[in-house]
């Protein structure tokens, strides 16, 4: 057995045979597993769902990204905390520049190997520094390959990290945790003509970055449950979140609205999944969850693949869209849905991030792809989405093909 998973477990602030100058704290899984790491974050105790990336950069973003809220993040790169934190400076928009949010999400941090010193020119402070700042437990130590392997065998799990008090394993999929993370009030971005509002439920830094940016708009950000039937608008955001989009109701509904509305409508991540929701279709949870930033996509429009960056454990059932809707992208690793779109609406979502931070910017184009649908609707163009909803026949989609998807 690892060294570092046990199956008792005691309390000892140092350990004294490794000689380990850091308190020492346990992960403790649903099923009993523990393994023994030592603290380099805030000393209390937590609990959440164990979820792994694999992205080798990016940990400034990814801890600030709102759909983390309810996990405990493992990073599977083994040497982390090596460039430091940057500092908490305002963009041209009045975001945080460097972060995705206005703080750390996720419940606790687990990682192999936290780096004591760190160098980069925009750093100002560690990353312990920072989690303490923000009162986030972490843990180093950790046989993250040990960990990683134990959750794609068994799948997502619940646990909890454990100082001298121990505290019970709780699952935050059973609260609507968009409604934490979704801002209370309204702000506006940008000056541009054309008018988008964009659903906050977690929503990066990033999106609304590129929102403003890459259209000649101005993007009214909501809280998650806003009725956008009340207004005029030339198009509509969904974004990303955390948990279950089935215990969005509200935002569901108003969708189903939108639809009636017409309007061009672009979804990412929970975007996606909540748009599949209002359409008629339904979601399931993913065994272990796609999370980092080297995810190959494959365009069910053009057979062109992607490399994306991914956070989400809910996935769209393909089989579950009806009349009218099909999948737009593809996971190539897993087979599992990353988009759709409608063959004859404005109407389309995919379930990675084309924002990016951290990761590839190539699918960024779909920014551009909404602003074109929004500037034809304005424009009176017809929506001609049904001869360009087609997936060429001699595609193979690898180990994954099945008959389901012949009649494609």
């Amino acid at each position: 057995m690892n060294k570092n998973i046990v199956r008792s477990y005691n309390y000892e602030t140092i350990d004294k045979l490794s000689g380990h100058h850091r308190k020492q704290a346990f992960l403790i899984l649903e099923d009993g597993t523990a393994f023994k790491g030592y603290s380099f974050g805030a000393p209390r105790s937590t609990k959440g769902e164990v979820v792994f990336t694999t992205g080798m950069v990016g940990y400034p973003e990814n801890l600030t990204d709102p759909s983390y809220r309810g996990q405990i993040m493992t990073l599977t790169y083994p040497l982390v905390g090596n460039y430091g934190i940057p500092d908490d400076s305002l963009d041209e928009l009045g975001l945080p520049k460097y972060f995705e949010s206005d703080r750390i999400h996720v419940e606790g941090l687990i990682v192999q190997n936290y780096s004591e010193e760190n160098s980069h020119y925009l750093s100002t402070r560690t990353l312990e520094q920072w989690l303490i700042g923000q009162n986030i437990p972490a843990l180093t130590g950790i046989d993250t390959r040990a960990l990683t392997q134990k959750i794609r065998d068994r799948g997502v799990m619940l646990g909890k990290i454990v100082f001298e008090e121990d505290i019970s394993i709780e699952n935050p999929m059973e609260k609507n945790l968009v409604a934490d993370v979704s801002p209370k009030t309204i702000k506006t971005y940008g000056k541009g003509k054309y008018k988008v509002i964009a659903v906050d439920c977690g929503m990066k830094n990033n999106i609304i970055r590129s929102l403003v940016h890459l259209g000649d708009s101005t993007v009214k950000v909501v809280p998650w449950d806003y009725d956008v039937s009340q207004e005029d608008y030339d198009g509509l955001f969904l974004s990303n979140g955390p948990g279950d989009p089935a215990k969005c109701g509200v935002a569901i509904e108003n969708i189903k609205k939108a639809y009636e509305i017409g309007k061009p409508i672009f979804g990412i991540c929970l975007g996606n999944q909540l748009m599949a929701h209002a359409a008629g279709g339904k979601t399931y949870k993913l065994k272990y969850g796609n999370r980092g930033q080297n995810q190959p996509c494959v365009d069910l429009m053009t057979n062109h693949v992607y490399i994306t960056p991914q956070n989400h454990g809910y996935a769209v059932d393909n089989q579950s869209l009806p009349s009218g809707w099909k999948p737009y992208f593809i996971n190539v690793n897993d087979g599992s849905n990353e988009g759709i779109i409608h063959t004859q609406k404005p109407f389309f979502s995919v379930q990675f991030h084309p924002e990016a931070k951290s990761g590839p910017y190539d699918t960024s184009f779909l920014f551009h792809k909404f602003y074109r649908a929004i500037e034809e609707d304005r424009s009176g163009k017809v929506y001609m989405a049904d001869s360009r909803v087609q997936v060429k026949k001699s595609y193979h989609f690898g180990i994954w093909c099945s008959s389901n998807w012949s009649s494609w």
